[in-house]
């Protein structure tokens, strides 16, 4: 009877109350068994974080695929089982021959008395094996004898667990081996069941030698006592020939028979067939096999360790390098540091040379980024705040020569702050457009003319004298880019004009050597009253007396620096020792004369 709502039926109670509940025993078990596999995650994930990298794994693989072709070749592309199949063939044939003469010596006449047939005279064929008795009495053929073989084939076939078969001239069966008792009686024939189960390995074995291309050889097949003749080298060896052939059973195992004519009087009165035992030449072939694969798998273990020793030798170095890499993605407060492998010569020393090197200068471009934003923002900072203080106090003012003064105060900052915009626009962008810009020889003499020329004029206004001079026999030729190269120059000239009194004179001199350019502004004003490590640094000034405040922004020589380095060059000021005045030099790489075409 059931019951409705949340009830169980009591079929249901009763199916509930027989459920048996999980013992704690097989809890435990269930947690041993998670347990376990929790364990062997975490192994199998060290193992392969550690040890099985990708760089190991194809180190591994790659030499273990090395020994591999090595193994194939010795297992498969050999002689040794083909010679191994000659010898055994050779053997069987002198061991035949040996049987067949004993065979031939045992056999007797079943008569005494010796009478001519002449019917049998008469129907001899041409071509039949003769004997010298055969146109007497058939008795006389020496037939071979059962009792009197049997004896003697066991002495002569045991040792060597050959099986031996021997057929008369019609083909028929006369004694076989397989079927011989311990004392040499002939018994009933006694098939002994193949047992047809090894070792899966072993088995596996078997057909892939059977599978893998070889020797093709014949199907062995069994036939009956009367069909002798149906064995190749038995109708072969009644003829007078020996002859031997190798064939595979139903299982792939090699047969090898040979045939051997049993001969008395020169006259062939039977045939002895012996083949080897179903699988003999494959053991001895597949123990020969694994040997070598033995030695194969010694091989394989030497190869597995000193790969994993030289993987760890690579790829340990490699991954350290990586997680250095990614902890400087990562680190915005810390410098990380890449680990030095620098005291290696090969790949790896290189590497981490590179990415040190890299790093540092990453790191000080970023701590030049920040600086320079910095000395922005403070020079930007100096003129907004005289704007802002003009600006505010504008409104107030009711005196028209305060607003004029104010007004041109409000002026001279903002084309102060117009230059200064545009000098930092034009550093920030410096180094992106040489690297963007391709190199092209430049003839420094000429562009010194031409920047020359240009102040020569300007500076004549001011009674000052712009003079250049040349020393050097090669032509000062070096790889850059022009327009920047005249930006320095310019700059250069232009400072020497302004610092100039009236009536002095600015020398620019070029001086070249077999490998560098040398280009020397000079002038003969007060020099370098300031800090001269200073002299390049962005935003600073040093300017003659009577310029305005705020006319230059302090980043020419800088930016003339910049572009320098940028061409392998370097740059250096100095006051002159023989009288007043500064010293700008200016090294250049001289480039290489072109190859004339042949």
């Amino acid at each position: 009877m059931a019951i409705t709502g949340n009830e169980l039926t009591v079929d249901e109670k009763a199916s509930s109350r027989a459920r048996p509940r999980p013992s704690w025993l097989a809890r435990l078990g269930t947690g041993a068994l998670g347990a376990l596999r929790l364990v062997w995650r975490g192994v199998r994930r060290g193992l392969e974080v550690a040890v099985f990298s990708s760089l190991a794994k194809r180190i591994i693989v790659l030499n273990l695929a090395g020994l591999a072709v090595l193994v194939f070749g010795v297992l498969f592309l050999n002689q040794w089982r083909t010679g191994l199949i000659d010898a055994r063939v050779q053997s069987l044939r002198v061991q035949g021959e040996i049987i067949a003469a004993a065979i031939a010596a045992s056999a007797t006449a079943s008569s005494d008395v010796i009478t001519i047939n002449p019917d049998r005279l008469l129907g001899l064929q041409s071509g039949e094996p003769l004997s010298s008795l055969s146109f007497f009495d058939p008795n006389l053929e020496f037939p071979i004898n059962p009792e009197r073989v049997a004896p003697l084939l066991r002495n002569l076939v045991t040792p060597t667990r050959t099986r031996a078969r021997i057929y008369d001239k019609d083909g028929l069966l006369i004694l076989d081996s397989a079927n011989i008792y311990a004392r040499g009686e002939v018994l009933r024939r006694i098939t002994r069941p193949q047992d047809n189960s090894g070792f899966f390995l072993f088995d596996w074995w078997k057909t892939l030698m059977a599978w893998l291309p070889g020797e093709d050889f014949p199907q062995y097949q069994e036939y009956g006592a009367d069909e002798g003749k149906k064995y190749p080298e038995v109708a072969a060896a009644l003829g007078g020939a020996p002859t031997a052939i190798v064939r595979v059973n139903s299982q792939h195992q090699l047969v090898v028979s040979v045939a051997v004519p049993v001969q008395r009087v020169r006259a062939t009165i039977g045939v002895l067939l012996l083949s080897t035992q179903p699988g003999e030449i494959d053991q001895i072939d597949t123990a020969e096999r694994w040997g070598v694969l033995r030695i194969a798998l010694v091989a394989a273990s030497v190869t597995i360790i000193l790969s994993l020793l030289l993987a760890s030798t690579i790829a340990g170095p490699l991954r350290r390098l990586s997680a250095a890499a990614e902890e400087v993605q990562s680190s915005m407060n810390s410098r990380a540091e890449i680990p030095d492998f620098s005291d290696r010569s090969d790949e790896v020393g290189h590497l981490s040379k590179a990415l040190r090197a890299m790093t540092s200068a990453l790191y000080n471009r970023i701590e030049a980024i920040e600086r320079f934003a910095a000395d922005v923002a403070h020079e930007l900072k100096n003129p907004l705040t005289s704007l802002r203080s003009a600006v505010e106090t504008l409104p107030r003012t009711t005196r028209a020569e305060d607003r004029e003064r104010l007004n041109a105060i409000i002026q001279h900052d903002v084309r102060r702050l117009d230059r200064l915009i545009s000098d930092i626009s034009n550093a920030s962008r410096l180094d992106a457009e040489l690297a963007r810009q391709h190199a092209e020889r430049i003839d420094v003499e000429k562009l010194c003319e031409t920047m020359v020329s240009i102040h020569r004029d300007l500076a004549a206004a001011r009674n000052v004298s712009v003079v250049l001079e040349r020393r050097g026999r090669p032509a000062p030729i070096t790889m850059g880019h022009d327009s920047r190269l005249a930006q320095v120059f310019n700059n250069l000239i232009d400072n020497a004009v302004s610092f100039s009194p009236e009536g002095g004179t600015v020398r620019v001199a070029i001086v070249t050597s077999e490998d560098k350019i040398t280009v020397t502004v000079s002038d003969e004003g007060p020099g370098i009253r300031g800090d001269i490590t200073r002299i390049f640094q962005r935003f600073y000034t040093d300017r003659p007396d009577g310029e305005h405040f705020g006319d230059h922004s302090g980043l020419g020589l800088s930016i003339s620096r910049q572009i320098v380095e940028a061409h392998k060059g370097t740059i250096a000021a100095e006051n002159r020792t023989d009288r007043s005045g500064a010293v700008f030099k200016v090294t250049l790489r001289r480039a290489a004369e072109p190859r004339a075409r042949k």
